[in-house]
């Protein structure tokens, strides 16, 4: 782990891996909601793909000290409340093209997806847009060649290690394989966004 101060009250940890940041990520909400002192004054812990920004942090060189002594668990798969269930219609117009690639009929991909549990791992792009870890190497994709202008709200699309929802209309490169109705980012809601790091999903088919 390295660690770099980022201003003069937060502190950036770089890891190695994916796992490893999801594995981070759940000890320090763990440690904060126990009540650890060493996290007093932490107002924001953010995870990415490769690193974890801590916000409101007192002094970072002893914290970053004190993190680099703590045994750090490995992340079951199984961590966390019971994975959020969204029902997906498999309508995608790359829907084709991902199976050719996976070398099933398009028919398949569904069971295929749906016997996946992801975890959200970070968020970005765009509010309530949550990049999901799970898809085995063998089922990693290229992104699209040429992307779209304009890919439809509630579209299930998959990129390199990655799955997620678009949470509104935007442009994008991913393949996309469906569509939903869920809600992805509502303000008005507690929590606004449907997928928050370390939470686990479930795509289900549509009847």
């Amino acid at each position: 782990m390295r660690a770099l101060e980022a201003g003069a009250e937060a502190l950036l940890l770089e890891l190695d891996s994916g796992e490893e940041v999801a594995a981070l990520h759940a000890e320090l909400l763990r440690r904060r909601y126990a009540g650890d002192v060493e996290l007093g004054g932490v107002r924001e812990i953010v995870p990415a793909a490769r690193t974890v920004l801590l916000d409101g942090v007192r002094e970072p060189r002893a914290l970053a000290a004190r993190i680099a002594r703590w045994r750090v668990p490995p992340l079951a798969p199984a961590d966390g409340p019971p994975p959020v269930t969204v029902a997906v219609r498999y309508d995608g117009p790359d829907l084709a093209e991902v199976a050719g690639l996976w070398g099933v009929a398009p028919g398949e991909v569904p069971g295929i997806v749906g016997a996946i549990t992801f975890r959200v791992a970070f968020c970005g792009f765009a509010p309530g847009f949550g990049y999901l870890t799970g898809l085995p190497a063998r089922l990693h994709l290229p992104r699209r060649a040429t992307p779209r202008t304009a890919v439809p709200a509630g579209s299930l699309a998959l990129a390199g290690e990655y799955a997620g929802v678009y949470p509104r209309s935007s442009p994008g490169g991913w393949q996309l394989i469906g569509s939903t109705d869920a809600v992805l980012w509502d303000p008005a809601r507690e929590p606004a966004a449907l997928f928050a790091p370390g939470v686990r999903v479930r795509f289900e088919e549509a009847s």
